[in-house]
Parts: structure tokens; sequence; C-alpha cells
């Protein structure tokens, strides 16, 4: 394998968005708590400006309300609408990974976040494991040339997906295993195949958060 190459994140805002999605899926952030701008920005070393982009995804998404000259309240996350989530991103990740077959696109920057991943987690290096999670979707997203499809998924992203009792190394092993078999399929261009297995690995991330949502529930 090559040197390690640089790693393509999501924009500020949905890089926010999604730390804050997936606090609020994990429970670290508590329905009724309060966030501000100030406070949120400090915590996550940015500015205030894709806090309060990231603040108007979440409230559509109705995981938080909006306060004005406030910030904003967490709702919490209901069944509800962690399913609305994964089933609209199990769709459209679906779609992309077909068009990715359809349009016979270049597999090596897929192939490459794969394989820096592996590297990562042999590593037990957990932080860049999860950039390289991150950039393997995102690899797919781009490799489907399609603009619209790329910014709605970048919207929904919320990071590993595994629930606040399992381990990040079990989720990670879980997760590259389902990668292995999104790649072959993406290089043997079968689109059906890759589109299935897309949505699998999507929908399998819903299951493990539902049983864990429902199983800390008092």
């Amino acid at each position: 394998m090559n040197a390690l190459s640089p790693i393509h994140l999501l924009p500020a805002r949905d890089r926010v968005a999604a730390a804050l999605r997936e606090a609020i899926l994990s429970h670290q952030l508590a329905p009724g708590q309060e966030l501000t701008l100030k406070d949120t920005a400090a915590l996550l070393g940015v500015s205030a400006t894709p806090i309060r982009e990231a603040f108007q995804i979440l409230s559509r998404e109705g995981l938080i309300e909006l306060r004005p000259n406030r910030g904003a309240v967490v709702l919490g996350m209901t069944e509800k609408r962690l399913r609305d989530h994964y089933e609209t991103r199990a769709a459209l990740e679906r779609a992309a990974a077909m068009a990715v077959c359809r349009k016979n696109a270049d597999l090596a920057p897929i192939r490459r976040a794969y394989e820096e991943a592996a590297a990562s987690l042999a590593q037990s290096d957990s932080r860049r494991y999860s950039d390289q999670n991150q950039a393997f979707h995102m690899a797919i997203w781009t490799a489907a040339d399609n603009d619209p499809l790329r910014e709605l998924l970048s919207g929904l992203w919320n990071g590993l997906s595994m629930g606040h009792k399992v381990t990040q190394e079990h989720y990670a092993k879980l997760s590259m295993a389902e990668h292995a078999q999104i790649l072959e399929a993406l290089e043997a261009r079968d689109a059906q195949c890759s589109g299935d297995l897309m949505e699998a690995h999507i929908l399998r991330s819903l299951d493990n958060v539902l049983t864990h949502l429902r199983t800390d529930r008092p």
C-alpha cells in the first residue's frame, strides 16, 4: 500500500451536525439540555457559523429546538426519528453505490480509503479509523458523480452508528467486513449487489442503535 494520503472530510457544518447527532444518539446530550453557540463552538473548536448552520440541520430533523438568541435545546432521539434518518440514508447510499457501478467510475479512491481504514484498525488508531470510515463512504458519494445526492448524504452523516454500549473495536471490525463486501461488489461492477450490500450495511446500523435505544429506556 502507498503512503497514507490526506483524508477528505465533510464540510464544517456537516462535521458539527454529525458530532452533535452522534452525541444525541449516544445520550451524551440528554433531552432538555441547552446548547449555546459560544459553548458548542468552543467545545468543537470551530467558529459560530458552522454551529449555527448545524443547528438548522438538526432542527429540521427534529433533534433540537431552536431558541431565538439562546441557541437550542435538545429534544432527544425517538424511534421514529431514528428510523426516518437511517431509512432515508440507506436509500441514498444504495443509490450512490449503484450509480458508481452504472457509471463505471474510478474505484481507486474508494479502495484507498478502505485500505487505509484497515491499516488504522490494525494499528488500533481509532480516530484515524473513524476518519477513514467516513472517507470510504464519501469516496463512493463522489464517484457516483451526483452533486445533490452527495450534498444530501453529507448532511445525514452521523459517524460510527454503534450505540453507546458497543465497543468501538467491535463495531469497526464488523463495519470493515461489510465494507470489504461492498468494495468487492463495486469492483465486480454489480450494481444490484452493491446497492443491496450498502443498504444492508446502513440498516444493520439502524438495528444496532435501535437495540440500545430500547435497552436504555427506563
